[in-house]
């Protein structure tokens, strides 16, 4: 425990995105462990124990990541880009192809002998901003031309996108977004990026007529009816439903915790849902802590990029700030119907365990950025100015 205090106090970087990381976590902890009850009633003869303890070493394990990337220099991230960004292609494509088919979708690959899965989307996520902050950077000085943006920055943001999306859109949109905003900030020419939206467009297209072809290759079915749901039924599906009774039900200040009673009839509460969950068992104050603590966290990183010296540590920071918090809003609208269903979670708060490793992961480069620029601002302070020689006066 003293160790863990003599940690803590040795931290640096941004103190308030280590504040927002303990708080999202222990949100995590407290909402798991409620929203899980009713699948551990199901399977676990109503021990939801098992499901916390495993969580919370899930979550031990992503602050331990968090500080492993923090002591790492964010340089480093530069040069580790391109291979994760090769590695990330051939694990996207094996999941398409071979990976487990679980509600209709291929998402995950399951490691075999040891009984765990992960989700390669969320892999190559993070390695795609990676390898775009250092495409952008290396090329600030041609950055303009078209060969220079169109070859090492819009194809790889295609080729990504493309191969998640058949089975899981919402992620390859959420990332399509991200990369065209880190276009934007990393100042390539509008044209380019209002080109990069018409190929995205033509692919969209393209996908949709494939899936009508080959349903089975393409979840046209499930995107058109989540569409036509939020556009023809105002009141939204059942699962909207039961997430707007939760949320009415917590009023100001909520039921309670562990007293959520739309737990049991709210599919994926645990996931997909937990905002609603939260909404219920801490009230409107809960939920807008929560909102508060994302907000929070994209005005830290947009101080971080105004502040960086090197252009690469900016974008990398800002590009996984802005992953995070898009994402974190599209699941927090989805709960309020502002948006169709879109299967994404909430970041390091809903149960999940490659979710919650690879956001921590996110964290830790974050604060590793913003150690380098603390440093470097401490440095510039200790330069020692000698005072001027009188005898020449």
């Amino acid at each position: 425990m003293y160790k863990a205090i003599q940690i803590a106090k040795n931290l640096k970087g941004d103190r308030g995105i280590w504040v927002i990381v303990a708080l999202l976590c222990l949100a995590s902890i407290l909402a798991v462990y409620s929203s899980t009850g009713t699948i551990a009633f199901k399977y676990n003869g109503g021990h939801a124990e098992i499901h916390l303890i495993k969580h919370m070493v899930i979550a031990g394990v992503g602050l331990f990541l968090t500080y492993l990337c923090y002591n790492t220099h964010y340089t480093v991230y530069s040069k580790l880009a391109p291979i994760l960004f090769v590695i990330s292609i051939p694990l996207l494509l094996y999941t398409m192809l071979f990976g487990p088919e679980i509600n209709d979708a291929r998402r995950w690959i399951s490691i075999p002998g040891i009984g765990l899965s992960f989700q390669t989307s969320d892999i190559a996520s993070i390695a795609l901003i990676m390898y775009i902050a250092r495409s952008i950077s290396m090329k600030q000085d041609v950055i303009k031309d078209f060969k220079s943006a169109f070859l090492p920055l819009m194809m790889p943001i295609i080729i990504v996108c493309g191969l998640i999306a058949p089975n899981n859109l919402s992620t390859a949109m959420l990332l399509f977004v991200t990369a065209m905003t880190l276009m934007f900030i990393g100042r390539v020419h509008l044209k380019y990026i209002f080109l990069l939206v018409l190929l995205g467009v033509g692919f969209m297209g393209a996908l949709v007529l494939i899936g009508m072809v080959f349903p089975d290759a393409v979840r046209v079915e499930t995107w058109t009816s989540r569409f036509g749901e939020f556009f023809t039924n105002s009141d939204g599906g059942y699962q909207i439903q039961q997430a707007k009774i939760a949320i009415a039900d917590g009023g100001w200040f909520g039921v309670g915790p562990g007293l959520s009673t739309q737990r049991n009839y709210l599919p994926y509460s645990y996931a997909d849902f937990i905002y609603a969950i939260i909404c219920e068992e801490y009230g409107l104050f809960g939920g807008l802590v929560i909102i508060g603590l994302f907000l929070l966290l994209f005005l830290k990183c947009t101080s971080i990029v105004t502040r960086s010296p090197k252009t690469f540590g900016a974008l990398l920071a800002m590009g996984l700030c802005l992953n995070i918090v898009i994402q974190a809003f599209a699941n927090i609208a989805v709960s309020v119907n502002l948006v169709p269903v879109t299967g994404l979670t909430l970041p390091l708060v809903s149960k999940g365990g490659t979710s919650m490793l690879i956001t921590c992961i996110a964290f830790g480069m974050i604060l590793s950025v913003s150690r380098f620029i603390e440093q470097s601002a401490s440095d510039v302070g200790k330069v020692e100015i000698k005072p001027l020689d009188e005898s020449h006066h």
